[in-house]
């Protein structure tokens, strides 16, 4: 006996020595396993990157919402009096298939599953997330026990149907650990997900077994980094006016679609871009099969718009003489017949200038044979038709520019045969608003670290190859503004009250799938690309209407005008730009004033004849707006920051976006309320401000404040510099 207890006694102490010295008992490792007892980790979200537009306006974030669970193990209520877990699978099942997309029959088969396979808790899938805070409480009501929820973050989209195919959408789903992560689905939010998503962080720390913190234990807190901030150039103001006017056209006329794109005359920004049908990107309602962004994904036969650029590279190549005469009506190659649209009657022998007033299609057939073929093909190319424009979004399409026979390049020169896609005609139109500087168009205005602070990229304005002179750019101007003024024009629904236009509306036959073309009034591709104002065009807007209903006294251009006319005088006027001024305004370099005494400095610019803001009276310029050697409107207004005491202006009449320079620059936690121009402010003017100042200031529409003119303001334009 004691030879077997000492035996047993020397083998438990070597056995004791082992474990002590090696940490390592029947493979394992204690201390590892230990710590998988007693370590925990909580993982602490990112947020998704916020989508704003020019202004800093948020158009997509993270917003607060609840993950629902429901502890199914008895192992949760020891201890306690009440039950913490789900004890009645069918009441629970009854009440929640009333707040979450799930059947009674679906809640009673998952609870009783997992409750049978012995599981702690168990999730809802895609109908357990996303959760409100006012369905959480609802719930919370009935005192379900074991239904307890989670805070969690849902991707929200808190103006609606807001450029829908190009902001997109984006969706939790389910990865291979089980867990739900935000995935970006379409448009920006799919194209540039990876920037967007951010990288989790996580909470370590040591508990007992029923997840309490251990006395004494610390806590190391690695902390999340959120996703990139995308900063667009979109105008949130502007992309509303048209997202209203289409709203009103698709009611009223129901075309089968619909495209817009609304962009600054001088840079090739896009203010503003949609198209019908669209969608509600919250709830997805209305997501069609088509997921394209029709501005820059699919190509259209322009119809006779194209027609500008036949008269551009006419001018240019000295072919054009408005006063000559032609034959109108039709025009015969090789056996071929082109026609004019009133079925080729014409007008007899008119001049080339009143022909393309009444956009014949015979003109452009004798301005190609003055020109010839390779010239005006090579022309067509340079305004870069058949190739991308480099506009930062994917999957753009090309189109086709049809040159293989004589017939293709006749019609070419009005636009029928070869493609183009919308976003083409925007970056062609540039030169000929611009001086013949052709710029290419873009919406992302630079991405931002939230973390840091540090912007990652800036788009700057991108000039490419001069297609056309000025010259030739000026009359073109003058021609187009003539399609609107004249009575022979074609577009004099696009007239203005309050601005000058210029541009060139289009008809176009529709290609059928099988071959050949639609023929009808209201089986038409409608469009007009026009600019506004003439003077010094701001803005380039091009709409297009596809089959719309129509009465039988409505033309076809008369749904385009809708949209056309609405936008461009609305945004004019929220852009500050004055009717009355515009011949007298003309473009001046924006001299460098920082680091110059602030009161000289006022005083040299109203010299110029610009209106200057005061942030700040005393000492030198620290900042200013626009930034030196921009370009800017003669009579327009500047922004100067120097040091002191800062009183608040009377924002009366102000826009939005000169409200945000202010606000940005003085560093004072101005509250925005409403749309268009200021009409009240909560403190008085000559009030002194600070960055704990909060004000308030309340926008109306222009329509709402006809009574409210902005006479202290013009619009600040940044052009490009040479």
């Amino acid at each position: 006996m004691f030879l077997l207890y000492g035996g047993l006694f020397f083998l438990l102490l070597g056995r004791f020595v082992y474990i002590q010295a090696t940490g390592v008992a029947e493979g394992q490792v204690l201390s590892a396993k230990a710590d998988s007892k007693y370590n925990r980790e909580q993982v602490l979200q990112a947020s998704r990157g916020k989508i704003f537009d020019r202004n800093g306006e948020v158009i997509v974030q993270d917003t607060l919402s609840y993950k629902m669970v429901a502890v199914v193990s008895s192992k949760a209520t020891e201890n306690s009096k009440a039950p913490r877990h789900v004890i009645d699978p069918e009441k629970t099942a009854q009440v929640l298939s009333q707040y979450i997309d799930m059947t009674e029959e679906e809640i009673v088969a998952l609870l009783e599953k997992n409750i049978e396979s012995g599981k702690y808790q168990v999730e809802f899938g895609k109908a357990g997330r996303d959760i409100s805070h006012k369905t959480m409480n609802e719930i919370k009501a009935h005192n379900l026990p074991g239904i307890i929820f989670t805070q969690d973050l849902k991707r929200l989209y808190p103006n609606g149907q807001f450029a829908s195919h190009l902001i997109g959408f984006a969706l939790k789903e389910e990865n291979d650990d089980g867990e739900a992560e935000t995935k970006g689905k379409m448009g920006l939010e799919y194209i540039y997900d990876k920037a967007l998503t951010g990288t989790p962080g996580k909470v370590e720390f040591k508990s007992d077994t029923k997840g309490f913190l251990l006395p004494n234990a610390e806590k190391m807190v690695t902390e999340p980094k959120n996703g990139q901030d995308i900063y667009l150039t979109i105008d949130k103001t502007i992309q509303n006016f048209l997202e209203d006017a289409l709203n009103n056209a698709e009611e009223k006329y129901n075309p089968e679609k619909m495209t817009a794109i609304v962009a600054n005359a001088k840079t090739g920004e896009i203010l503003a871009m949609s198209q019908r049908p669209t969608f509600e990107p919250n709830t997805r309602d209305g997501l069609s099969t088509n997921w394209l962004n029709e501005a820059t994904e699919q190509t259209i036969e322009p119809g006779s718009t194209m027609k500008i650029f036949t008269l551009a590279a006419a001018i240019e190549e000295g072919v054009w003489n408005p006063n000559d005469h032609f034959k109108s009506g039709s025009y015969t190659l090789f056996g071929d017949t082109i026609r004019d649209h009133n079925n080729g009657q014409g007008w007899g022998s008119i001049t080339f200038l009143e022909g393309f007033q009444r956009s014949s299609n015979v003109s452009m057939a004798y301005l190609l044979n003055r020109m010839g073929d390779e010239v005006f093909i090579d022309y067509i190319h340079r305004f870069g038709f058949g190739e991308k424009t480099g506009i930062d979004l994917p999957n753009e399409a090309t189109g086709t520019v049809l040159d293989t026979y004589p017939l293709n390049r006749v019609t070419t020169t009005y636009g029928q045969g070869t493609t183009v896609t919308p976003i083409q005609m925007i970056q062609g139109m540039t030169a000929i608003t611009n001086n013949g500087k052709m710029m290419q168009p873009y919406v992302i205005d630079k991405i931002v670290d939230p973390n840091t602070g540090k912007a990652l990229s800036n788009h700057k304005p991108t000039e490419k190859k001069s297609p056309i002179s000025a010259e030739t750019a000026e009359k073109v101007k003058e021609i187009l503004a003539s399609t609107v003024t004249s009575e022979y024009g074609t577009a004099k629904r696009f007239k203005l009250d309050e601005y000058t236009t210029a541009g060139k509306t289009g008809t176009a036959q529709i290609a059928k799938p099988g071959g050949g073309y639609y023929w009808g009034r209201e089986v038409f591709l409608y469009s007009f690309l026009g600019m506004a104002p003439v003077e010094d065009p701001q803005l380039i807007v091009y709409v297009t209407v596809h089959k719309p209903h129509l009465k039988l006294t409505e033309s076809g251009s008369q749904p385009v005008a809708e949209v056309f006319n609405t936008v461009t005088e609305k945004s004019l006027k929220y852009l500050n730009v004055q009717p009355e001024n515009l011949e007298l305004a003309s473009p001046i370099e924006m001299p460098n004033v920082v680091g110059k005494n602030i009161v000289e400095s006022q005083s040299m610019l109203e010299s110029q004849g610009l209106k200057t803001v005061i942030i700040g009276q005393e000492e030198n310029v620290t900042e200013q707006y626009p930034s030196a050697g921009t370009s800017i409107i003669s009579s327009g207004t500047v922004f100067i920051k120097g040091q002191g005491e800062i009183q608040l202006p009377n924002f009366t009449g102000w826009s939005k976006r000169n409200l945000m320079i202010y606000k940005t620059l003085a560093n004072i936690p101005i509250e925005i309320n409403g749309e268009g121009f200021v009409t009240e402010q909560s403190l008085t003017a000559g009030s002194i401000v600070s960055s704990e100042t909060p004000v308030v200031v309340q926008l109306a529409t222009p329509e709402e404040v006809t009574d409210v003119a902005p006479p202290e303001e013009e619009l600040v334009e940044e052009l490009p510099q040479d």
